[in-house]
């Protein structure tokens, strides 16, 4: 049976940050991650990790400080900025327990993209021997251009490529079912040819990308895909409900949620 955890950007966004994790808790969730939790202290997060019980998945890098920026792991000429928002992950992951760094590659023009791709390879390297004696994994994720134009890595099989490059085993493809229904579709035949580079699963419906239970992707087929094909990690729910998150969890009651 899938493993569901939190996305508390997303999920009871109806409370501040710090009271997302009991109502998570308290909605049966496990596990939560996180975007960019960087205004708040790692110990006052920390303390609301341990005081629900709650594990601590992934977090992401900052996006940059210039308008439009939306990551910088795949910008060139900025490989200082990365090597800041890295270091800040890295030691907020560190403080608070957490497992995994989202790496956001950013936006490049097309005429870049060259140069873009060298640039992340670089940065992804540095970063992994970093936090490899942290036990921190790095994720990369495609990201469908919809909804985020220009941003540079877009499919699995470039973020699989990007890895072999990258040549650490620290760092794997974070495959969220909502992005690549929308890139490539396919989505099992894609999951079972990546799995071994696979390291965290997001969902969300598709086109809304709210709760898993409406839409162009069947989920409750994808969960027994992920069960048959022994995916054993985390499934983080991330999408945006439609109303009060609790009154949406409908869907996952026979999985253990909605409290």
């Amino acid at each position: 049976m899938p493993r569901f955890a939190a996305n508390l950007a997303y999920l009871f966004t109806e409370r501040p940050l710090l009271e997302r994790f009991g109502a998570a808790a308290a909605a049966g969730f496990k596990a939560v991650e996180l975007q960019y939790p960087y205004d708040q202290s790692p110990a006052a997060v920390r303390a609301e990790l341990e005081r629900h019980k709650l594990t601590q998945l992934g977090l992401n890098t900052a996006v940059g400080g210039r308008e439009g920026d939306s990551g910088l792991g795949a910008v060139p000429g900025r490989e200082a900025e990365w090597d800041a928002v890295f270091q800040q992950a890295l030691d907020y992951t560190v403080a608070i327990g957490g497992r995994a760094i989202h790496c956001m590659a950013g936006k490049v023009p097309s005429e870049q993209r060259p140069a873009a791709e060298k640039t992340f390879v670089a940065n992804l390297t540095r970063a992994a021997d970093l936090a490899k004696d942290k036990g921190v994994t790095l994720l990369i994720e495609p990201i469908n251009t919809r909804d985020r134009p220009n941003y540079f890595l877009n499919r699995i099989e470039q973020a699989a490529d990007i890895i072999g490059k990258v040549g650490r085993p620290n760092v794997k493809i974070q495959f969220d079912f909502y992005h690549v229904q929308i890139v490539s579709g396919d989505l099992i035949k894609r999951f079972e040819a990546h799995q071994p580079l696979v390291g965290h699963v997001q969902i969300a419906a598709v086109p809304s990308r709210a709760e898993p239970d409406e839409g162009e992707i069947n989920y409750p087929a994808v969960f027994e895909a992920l069960d048959r094909l022994g995916w054993s990690g985390w499934t983080a729910c991330e999408y945006k409900p439609r109303a009060r998150t609790e009154d949406g969890l409908g869907w996952g009651r026979k999985y253990g949620l909605g409290g």
